[in-house]
C-alpha cells in the first residue's frame, strides 16, 4: 500500500542547509504520486521552500548557461562539505533546482563527483515528462554543480 506524502518542511532557518525532506523522502512522496499533474505541483512546493537566494548572487558568475529559464546557483564551502543554494524564474524549473539541492548540497566535491544523477533521477521518469528545453536546463544544472565540485578538489 502506498503511503501518502509527507507535507513539505517550511525552510530551514541554516542559510545553507536543504530546506525539505531528504532525497530519498522526495523521491518516496514522489513515487506515490500517481498523475503528472499531481508531481508537478509538488515539484513547484518544493521550489517554494527554498531558502531565499541572495540578490548579490543573482549575476551571470552565478547563471547557469543552457537553461532557457533564468537559474542562479551558488556554493558555498564549509570544511569538506559544499553547500548549494539556487533559484530560477520559473516555478516547475525552481522545483528541479530544489531537487538537484537535496541530492548534491552537504556533500563533499568528492561524494558529489561519485553521484551518478542518470541513476538517482531515474525513478523520477523526469526524461519523458519534461519539455526538451527543461531537461536540457537540467543537464546544464548537473553539469554547473559538477565543475564546481571539480574546481573543489583541483
Amino acid at each position: 500500500m502506498k503511503r501518502a506524502p509527507r507535507r513539505i518542511a517550511k525552510a530551514n532557518p541554516s542559510p545553507y542547509l536543504p530546506p525539505m525532506a531528504s532525497f530519498e523522502d522526495i523521491r518516496n512522496d514522489f513515487e506515490f504520486l500517481d498523475e503528472w499533474d499531481d508531481r508537478y505541483k509538488y515539484l513547484i512546493d518544493l521550489g517554494r521552500n527554498l531558502e531565499p537566494y541572495p540578490e548579490d548572487f543573482r549575476d551571470d558568475a552565478h547563471k547557469v548557461r543552457g537553461c532557457a529559464s533564468q537559474v542562479w546557483l551558488h556554493a558555498d564551502k564549509q570544511g569538506d562539505a559544499i553547500f548549494l543554494k539556487g533559484d530560477s524564474d520559473a516555478h516547475i524549473v525552481k522545483g528541479l533546482v530544489a531537487l538537484l539541492i537535496t541530492l548534491f548540497s552537504g556533500k563533499s566535491a568528492e561524494k558529489i563527483l561519485e553521484v551518478d544523477p542518470e541513476a538517482e533521477l531515474k525513478p523520477f521518469d523526469l526524461t519523458d515528462h519534461l519539455t526538451p528545453q527543461r531537461s536540457n536546463g537540467l543537464h546544464s544544472m548537473i553539469k554547473r554543480i559538477r565543475e564546481i565540485a571539480s574546481a573543489q578538489t583541483a
